[in-house]
């Protein structure tokens, strides 16, 4: 496993992740995760530690589902306490991008399917607990 980026504070070890938020027309890409974290998410994963946010970003989108990106614009950037991690950390800061991308999905192993969900589809789904978080921040659930 790489080194992830990573750093420490009062409330304990953090380590930095980004995400992709995907539309198409009103609807959102989701992962149903195959891996811990389970549950709903947007294409997500750590920032290693030599790598700045956007490679992340790209790597990420391009390992789970198997996507290009060719544009992104910041959304999202938050460092949320409690958000356990199976890597040691208790606390993640979340860089979150809108992302456009080219490409056919393909899954990857961590992945179970891939689809697209409207508000209300998402908003009954069980979200990965940053996502849940993340996606009420972004005023996209409620």
């Amino acid at each position: 496993m790489a080194a992830l980026k990573t750093l420490y504070s009062p409330k304990g070890l953090v380590h930095f992740s980004v995400g992709a938020i995907i539309k198409k027309g009103d609807r959102i890409l989701l992962i149903d995760r195959a891996v811990p974290p389970l549950g709903f998410a947007c294409p997500a994963g750590h920032v290693e530690h030599k790598e700045n946010f956007e490679d992340a970003l790209l790597r990420e989108v391009k390992e789970e589902i198997g996507m290009q990106v060719f544009g992104y614009k910041l959304l999202f950037e938050e460092t949320l306490y409690g958000n356990d991690c199976n890597k040691g950390a208790h606390n993640h800061h979340w860089i979150v991008f809108e992302c456009e991308v080219r490409g056919d999905e393909r899954k990857n192993r961590e992945v179970k399917t891939i689809g697209y969900y409207s508000k209300e589809e998402i908003s009954k789904l069980k979200l990965e607990p940053s996502w849940n978080i993340i996606l009420k921040k972004l005023k996209i659930i409620n």
